[in-house]
């Protein structure tokens, strides 16, 4: 019997997803760690003060322009962290339409990989308290990302009503309907408010999934490791052919979770 135990002890330690196993054991990001403290943290803070800085100087041309201020932002970071992204099926999504984009969420490296490669003009639904956050949280406002306070739902659906008028012409809104960040790689449960607002606006949904973030950065993890990201479009869905918000739901929630590694599903 004691055999048996140690034998299934070592085929569980195997088994170990490496989403899961803690990051202070990675040796990738302690051989990274100099750089990170001397090159990409600083690089951070000077490309938020200057990339935020030109977003509100852009957004008194034009908002859309002033979005690209993000997506450089963006793309700068990723490859000074040695984070490579990847994008499949953008040819799924119309170009002109406006969407609800739902996508799950694994990282703080999610937002740098949308923002920089998503390719497509979209608004954050984001919380509150970043809008207090100098250059960051004022440059997010000029572009007319949407601030929302969770703590109180009035003004939570008040600040998505306002925000209902700048969603044409191509211009999307981006929802992580988990809420929070993942610390598995599992998907949590799906809150209805982007489902809802795809439902009062006519607009189709569109799922994206992200993969390969939770192991570059995970949540209560300060220094990133190289890695590539993965996001990964799928077939929009229609709000308005009759079927029931929980249908649609399960359908969003079947897709996203359809692009993820066998690691990050069985995590």
């Amino acid at each position: 019997m004691e055999t048996d135990r140690r034998s299934r002890n070592r085929t569980a330690s195997r088994t170990v997803p490496a989403a899961n196993r803690s990051p202070a054991r990675d040796l990738s990001r302690w051989l990274v760690a100099p750089w990170t403290i001397l090159v990409f943290f600083p690089l951070v803070a000077v490309t938020t003060v200057f990339w935020g800085f030109w977003a509100v100087a852009l957004s008194a041309l034009s908002r859309r322009l002033a979005f690209y201020s993000g997506a450089i932002w963006a793309w700068c970071l990723c490859w000074a962290s040695f984070v490579r992204v990847r994008v499949e099926g953008r040819a799924l999504a119309r170009r002109g339409q406006s969407y609800v984009i739902l996508c799950n969420h694994q990282g703080d490296f999610d937002i740098l990989a949308l923002y920089g490669f998503l390719g497509r003009q979209f608004r954050w639904v984001i919380k509150q308290e970043l809008r207090r956050v100098p250059f960051l949280g004022w440059g997010c406002a000029a572009i007319g990302h949407i601030f929302v306070d969770r703590s109180n739902s009035r003004a939570a659906i008040a600040s998505l009503e306002a925000a209902k008028p700048r969603l044409a012409g191509g211009v999307s809104v981006l929802f992580f309907p988990e809420g929070t960040r993942s610390t598995d790689g599992r998907l949590l449960p799906f809150k209805r408010g982007g489902f809802v607002m795809a439902r009062q606006l006519g607009l189709p949904i569109l799922p994206v999934t992200i993969s390969g973030s939770l192991r570059v950065l995970p949540k209560r993890c300060l220094f990133p490791r190289p890695g590539t990201i993965r996001v990964r479009f799928h077939p929009e869905i229609d709000t308005a052919a009759g079927a029931s918000l929980e249908e649609i739901v399960e359908r969003t929630r079947a897709a996203i979770e359809s692009g993820l590694d066998a690691s990050e599903r069985d995590a």
